[in-house]
């Protein structure tokens, strides 16, 4: 027993899981203000521009609400803001994840050690003079 909650605290406390959980509660709060961007101001222009529509709203009714029953419906409507809510989020991290890839490959880039530079005509002359000079002497 103490072997496996050793191997628990070696897991638990490395640095990537730790990584990993500042993540996905960054990504949580992150997932809400994009949510929130969706349906408070990005929504609202939406349905005016298709006539005053409010996605959430739209249901088809299977049932009708009997008594104290209430009524069974098909909420096709937050589907189409969930659908909608995703393809913002999608597109807002892959420009940001794109951003970093552009800093990423830059930030390389600089890093790289650029090539020598090409020798000079009279480096190549004295390198020919050299080889010359060595093939005369081997004689």
């Amino acid at each position: 027993m103490s072997k496996i909650i050793d191997e628990f605290k070696a897991f638990a406390i490395k640095g990537n899981m730790i990584d990993m959980a500042v993540g996905i509660i960054i990504g949580s709060a992150f997932g809400k203000i994009v949510s929130s961007f969706v349906s408070d101001v990005i929504m609202p222009p939406l349905g005016v521009l298709i006539g005053g529509v409010d996605f959430t709203n739209l249901k088809v009714v299977i049932k009708k609400a009997v008594d104290d029953a209430p009524a069974v419906t098909l909420n096709y409507g937050s589907f189409i803001q969930v659908c909608v809510d995703f393809l913002i989020i999608a597109w807002v991290i892959f420009i940001f994840v794109k951003g970093l890839n552009s800093i990423k490959r830059k930030e390389e880039a600089a890093a790289a050690p650029s090539a020598p530079p090409a020798p000079s005509k009279e480096e190549l002359l004295l390198t020919e003079i050299r080889d010359l000079l060595k093939k005369q002497t081997e004689k």
